[in-house]
């Protein structure tokens, strides 16, 4: 355990002790009313950690709301702080984060299997170097990439062996394009 996890633990303890020893005495006076405010509060109390929990869930899905024109694509940053976009890979939709500091396009193995595409028959030949530390990478193409208006054939990409939560699309992506980000929106053009 670390201290930052100790420490809260501490802090509940202390305050479930407080509220104990208040609920304790108060229960000798009346002990009826007590229980009734003890449950109330109780209910009120995992109906916030319910709300708390689902709230947690729904902002880590974190759902991309991307528009499109003939000219731009745009969308707004995510409550995770990064952009997300949703491109049509050889038909299929892939969500990928928005990565300027990647060199290319890295897809997730859930991500490369949803493609069709068989890992254990990829030469992992190739190297990156990561947040988590240096993966072995694999190069393919996609056949067809499609972001609302835009689409680009044959684009390189790479598929790790390292464990990624979700695909990046990186910088021999985003080159195609003139990048704005402005009020916490980024907006594509080409």
């Amino acid at each position: 355990m670390d201290s930052d996890l100790i420490a809260r633990l501490v802090y509940l303890g202390v305050l479930l002790a407080a509220l104990g020893g208040w609920a304790v005495v108060e229960g000798f006076r009346r002990p009826g009313a007590t229980l009734r405010m003890v449950l109330a509060w109780g209910m009120i109390f995992l109906a916030v950690a319910a709300g708390y929990g689902l709230w947690r869930d729904i902002a880590a899905q974190n759902p991309v709301f991307q528009s499109a024109t003939e000219a731009a694509v745009s969308v707004p940053r995510g409550a995770d702080g990064h952009f997300h976009l949703v491109l049509q890979v050889n038909g299929q939709p892939l969500r990928f984060m928005v990565d300027t500091g990647a060199s290319g396009v890295v897809l997730a193995a859930a991500d490369a299997q949803a493609l069709g595409i068989d890992r254990g028959s990829l030469a992992f030949t190739g190297r990156a170097d990561t947040a988590n530390g240096s993966v072995r990478t694999a190069r393919l193409r996609l056949d067809r990439v499609e972001l609302g208006p835009f689409r680009d054939d044959g684009l390189p990409a790479y598929v790790t062996d390292g464990a990624m939560q979700g695909s990046l699309l990186g910088m021999d992506y985003l080159n195609r394009f003139r990048i704005e980000i402005a009020d916490d929106r980024l907006t594509l053009r080409r």
